[in-house]
This record gives structure tokens, sequence and C-alpha cells, in this order.
């Protein structure tokens, strides 16, 4: 191993040599993570698949409206109040509008669902020797990894094959099979890393992906409709956000260096395990539970908003000044996605017993926007995000929280296929934008041992 002294002295100098002066950045007009200087994207392509609309630009200034969700043009409000009204499923709906640009009639729906059950179970050797030998502590790394060795055991034996065709192929298969290695790889993680029974089932090809989800990751396999319901409504509103997040981003430009699909989809995984990405509602979590430990009587709204104003300065949490759950960084007035997933939390609440705890996070919706912009004068438009209420239902349907990100994953695994066919499809070039360097041409001087 290597010896932990010289690693701090070694670290000291990698952070004198690699530090940049921020006002560097101003200076040469550099948009830091590719942001303009009034908090809008930079914009670096053009896509068919799906808007985040959280604001309008007027005389070069943001106008706060509320937000809104499209999926290929339809308003993800209305893909929601349709799977309502005739109570069904429809995150496989949404795949498939989110893959073809289009609704499916009965009859392709019908074909569709039977397209992905078909690729649900996995295959003997796949399951022993990318999920359940030296199983990962961490469910992201292991889905990242089962799906690079799906490299090994794609169909046909030509994973590199950039066709449409090939594509759409490998993408119902990933579509299909990555509940259940998420599902295995948590139950292979519980029993060698923390000594519970290994319990593996068989998934329900006739079944959709919410149902098969908590079937496959509960003891007893059991679930009531509004789980199932609840379940199926937060894949649905966490299939797709654009081509601009952090993950599908990253499909973009592994995609347009002409990349396999299994490259591309682990690198999306990986960016989507980050903490700033898709592990934001395991840091609301966290908080919640800080709350509900250090305040006295956390059903009273005053207790929670001092408590919150302690974290806001510092005082408390992670110490970051971050009061996790609210703002975004496109939507201003409102997350539609937020208010949708909170009705159903309100209803699953109510079925489990738990409506004092749902009202906490209620409270925090309404009061910690104005604890933040009482610090922050810039921050006018801050409102609940999706993760202030996705961890919350996650935790009334008894998902572990080593899940959580995992089932974002699974939800965003449709997208990510989709905008990867859409970079084929139009073939730009590699993505590579500039940097510049900052530094002088030195003369080669080897340093003399002292």
């Amino acid at each position: 191993m290597v010896d932990k002294k010289w690693l701090k002295t070694q670290a000291r100098k990698v952070r004198q040599v690699d530090w940049i002066d921020p006002a560097l950045y101003r200076k040469y007009g550099v948009k830091r993570g590719l942001r303009n200087d009034n908090g809008t994207g930079v914009l670096v392509g053009l896509t068919t698949i799906g808007n985040v609309h959280g604001y309008v630009m007027n005389e070069g200034e943001k106008q706060p409206i509320p937000g809104e969700l499209y999926y290929r043009g339809i308003n993800v409000k209305d893909i929601v109040d349709a799977d309502r009204r005739e109570h069904r499923f429809g995150y496989e709906e949404t795949a498939y509008l989110l893959l073809f640009g289009e609704l499916p009639t009965a009859r392709q729906l019908v074909d569709w669902k039977n397209k992905v059950g078909s690729y649900r179970r996995l295959s003997d050797g796949f399951k022993e020797n990318a999920i359940m030998r030296n199983p990962s502590r961490d469910i992201m790394n292991a889905l990242a990894r089962a799906v690079l060795f799906a490299y090994a055991f794609d169909p046909e034996g030509t994973p590199d094959d950039l066709s449409l065709e090939k594509c759409l192929e490998q993408s119902i298969d990933l579509i299909g099979s990555i509940p259940t290695i998420a599902a295995y790889a948590y139950q292979a993680k519980a029993h060698y890393h923390n000594g519970a029974s290994l319990m593996i089932r068989n998934p329900d090809p006739r079944k959709s992906t919410a149902e098969n989800i908590l079937m496959l990751t509960r003891e007893d396999g059991r679930y009531t409709r509004l789980e199932a319901e609840t379940l199926d409504l937060a894949l649905i509103l966490h299939a797709e956000h654009g081509g601009g997040n952090n993950s599908s981003f990253t499909t973009h430009v592994v995609t347009s260096a002409n990349s396999d699909i299994y490259s591309s989809v682990a690198a999306s995984i990986l960016s989507l395990k980050g903490s700033r990405h898709g592990g934001a509602n395991l840091r609301v979590m966290r908080q919640m539970e800080e709350i509900q430990a250090n305040v006295k009587d956390w059903r009273k709204a005053s207790d929670v908003v001092r408590y919150l104003e302690l974290i806001a300065d510092r005082k408390a949490g992670d110490g970051t000044g971050l009061i996790y759950g609210l703002g975004h960084a496109v939507y201003t007035i409102s997350d539609p996605r937020a208010q949708m997933l909170r009705a159903k939390a309100e209803a699953l609440a109510r079925e489990k017993g738990r409506e004092a705890e749902m009202r906490l996070f209620e409270t925090i919706e309404e009061r910690g926007p104005e604890v933040i912009r009482a610090r922050h004068k810039s921050a006018a438009d801050i409102c609940a995000n999706v993760d202030l209420y996705s961890g919350f239902v996650y935790k009334m349907l008894g998902v572990p929280k080593d899940l959580y990100t995992p089932l974002f994953a699974i939800a965003r695994c449709v997208s990510w296929c989709a905008h990867r066919m859409e970079e084929l499809v139009n073939a730009g070039p590699i993505i590579r934008p500039a940097y510049k360097p900052i530094f002088h041409p030195k003369k080669y001087v080897r340093l003399t041992d002292r």
C-alpha cells in the first residue's frame, strides 16, 4: 500500500499545480458547467425527445413560469392523467413514446410489453458471472459493471454494430433487463455483505416494470395496487429530462465517439451515481432524518423553520448551507414532477398512516424557499424539486436506500437509449469542446536529488 504521509504530501502538490484562479474563468469567458452567467444552459445541441420548460427569456432576463415537462411534445401531465383515468400502468407506454416518437396503438402496446417482458429474465451464466460473483457494496457500481459485462453476452455477438436496428434490439434488452439486474445486485449485496438470506425470484414477463421491481425486492413478493401505481408514476417522471442533464449529455458524448451501447449506458449510469445528480434524493432523506432527530416537535412548522435556518446558516446539516429538495437548474415557480408525485405521496401516506410525516415534507416545500431567499437575494425563484418527495415515496414503499438511485437509472435507461439513437441518426462530429491552457512553456530541466 502507498504510504499515507506520502499521499498527503503529493496531494498538496496537486492542489497547488491544478488550482486555477476563478477570475480567469470570467476573463476568458469560460462557461463553467456549460452555464451562462444568468444560470441558463449553454446551447450545445438540438433534440426531438424531451423538453424541460421552467422559464422564458425576456430581453435577456429569465422570466419565471410554472414548470412543464414534455416527452416528444406531449405534456407529461397528460400522460399521467390518462394513466390515472384508465387505471393502468404507464411506464411501458412512456418508453415506447420516447423511443419511437409517438404513442402506441392498443395492439402495439401489447406487443411492446411482450417484447420488453421477454428480456426481463437473465440467463444463468450472466446472472452468475455479472452479478453474483464479487457483488459490489454500491448497487450503481454493480449496475454499471453488469451493463458492461452484457457486451460479452450481446445477441449475435455483434455488440459494436452501430446500425439503428441493432441499437433498438440492444435497447429493448437493456430496458427489460436492468430492473432485474438492479434487484439481483441488491439481493447479492444484502446477502454477501450484510448477511441476509439470498432471495432470488424470477421476474414475471406479464407484469409491469413497477410490479416486477416490487416483487423482486420484497421478501414475500407482495404489493398493493396503490404501491405499484406510485412506483410506476415515479418511473414515468424520471424517464426523461432533456438532453442537457448530466447523464443524458454523457450518452451523447460517448455515442459521438462511436462507442458501443453498453459503454454508453454504463457511463450514463456512473454519471447518475453522483450525489449532484441521481443521488440527490438520498441527501434529502438524510436531511429529513436529521430534522426529525433534532427538532423536538417536527410536527410544528415554526420549530421546523428554525432548524431550516440553522441548516441554511451552516450550523446544522452537512455544512453546505443547502436545503435539499429545494431549487432546480431550470424549474423556477414549480417542478411538475414534484407536484404530481406529491399528490400520489399523499394517497400513499394515508394508506400507510404516515400523514404527519407527509406534513413535514409539505412544510419544507412551503416554508423552505423563504429561508433561502432571506439569505440569497439572487434566489428569487425557488421551488420544491422531485427529489423532495421521491425519497419519501420510496421509504413508504419499503424500498431499501441502496435502490433509490438505481430506480432512477431504471427509469432513465429508456431516455439514454433514445438519446443514443438520436445521436446516431444525426451523425454529428465527436463532441470535443475546447479548454484554454493557462501555463507558459517551460524548458525540460531535471531536478537533482537533494
